[in-house]
């Protein structure tokens, strides 16, 4: 069987202590996190987000054990700079025009090319990098893999507010991102050809200088052997990460195991696609998705539980089972959006709702302790 690797990255919001709003001081966090977090940290486009990625891991329990262990450091080198680190999608009430821009040719070039856009896109997601066998093979599970991504999206929306507004969507970051050009599922392609022309047309014709400029909700990555997962909402707690990741690569392990077999799965248009996303971007495990063979609108449990049984099959040969059926857990306690909204109902202070986010990124991680 293939080794589905997996890669996380995660997007920190950058907290100051009194006013809990976002504060641009990415460069103390790396500084200060040098001397354990030097391979792990990286900028982003703004000084208020930091970015954590974890090496290549060969399972979601590797996986897991990395993940709380840079975050634990990372919570750490915070707590020593008198600032706080926080998951979410968007900030609560943080506004974009008060968030410097990170100095660096890259993020130079993304704002002149788009300006306010970029500028505005003050917001925070999960990468996830599972392993393919080849970028044939990626392609095709692309296709696929494009029916499943509301489902999973839903499980991970976290960013109701924006700038001190109540947006009434469970994820906002979403319809932020969508401003950008080249987001959202990607087209069905025939072949690794007609995808790999499609990019060679953009770089010819300046559009794009380099493939990663195209921010699909998944994308057979251009630089390595992955599938990226890009839809997600950056989660709170650590289960909530790891959770995701183990349906993705079960996701990933089954439409392969399928392809080996040579059966596949139905493939619907973007169009269609997208309203489910609509729905999840909207309402979260609230939603009601269209089911498009039964042609209804389906309660999100039930697709959920769909979802877990398509690849129940190879949830134990991944020995992620534990991991995948914290979905229930999601579930039952609501997402990271669910939770902050209720923390907002209960007490009407947004900042209340940063204190919840702290904890809840916080949550199982002492300070006290160093990881090995």
């Amino acid at each position: 069987m293939h080794q589905f690797t997996i890669g996380i990255e995660e997007e920190y919001q950058i907290i100051d202590v009194e006013s809990r709003d976002l504060i641009s001081h990415v460069s103390k966090i790396i500084e200060g996190g040098k001397a354990v977090l030097s391979e792990n940290l990286k900028h982003e486009m703004h000084e208020s987000m930091i970015e954590m990625e974890t090496g290549i891991c060969q399972n979601i329990k590797e996986a897991r054990a990395e993940l709380t262990n840079l975050r634990r450091h990372l919570i750490n080198t915070a707590h020593e700079q008198g600032l706080r680190v926080s998951g979410g999608g968007t900030h609560p009430f943080s506004n974009w025009e008060h968030n410097t821009i990170t100095n660096g040719e890259r993020y130079n070039k993304i704002v002149d090319d788009m300006g306010d856009v970029a500028r505005g896109n003050l917001i925070f997601g999960l990468h996830v990098h599972i392993g393919i066998p080849n970028r044939e093979e990626g392609v095709r599970i692309q296709n696929v893999m494009r029916y499943f991504l509301p489902h999973v999206y839903a499980l991970s929306t976290n960013s109701p507010f924006w700038i001190g507004r109540n947006t009434g969507f469970k994820s906002y970051r979403q319809e932020i991102f969508v401003k950008f050009p080249r987001t959202g599922i990607p087209s069905y392609f025939n072949s690794l050809a007609e995808f790999d022309s499609y990019v060679e047309l953009l770089v010819k014709t300046g559009t794009i200088d380099n493939a990663k400029k195209i921010w699909w909700d998944l994308r057979v990555h251009p630089f390595y052997p992955t599938i990226e997962f890009r839809i997600c909402d950056m989660p709170l707690r650590i289960e909530e990460t790891v959770c995701m990741a183990a349906i993705m690569q079960s996701l990933v392990a089954k439409i392969y195991k399928l392809h080996q077999q040579n059966l596949s799965f139905r493939s619907y248009r973007r169009l269609l696609l997208n309203e489910n996303k609509w729905r999840a971007s909207k309402s979260g495990i609230e939603a009601h998705l269209i089911d498009f063979g039964k042609e209804e609108s389906v309660p999100y449990p039930h697709l959920l539980k769909e979802l877990l049984e398509f690849i129940d099959d190879v949830v134990d040969e991944l020995d992620c089972r534990k991991e995948v059926e914290y979905a229930w857990t999601i579930l039952e306690n609501g997402t990271g959006a669910d939770r902050q909204l209720k923390v907002f109902q209960e007490t009407g202070d947004l900042t209340k709702v940063v204190d919840y986010m702290i904890s809840e990124t916080e949550y199982g991680i002492t300070h006290g302790e160093t990881a090995s």
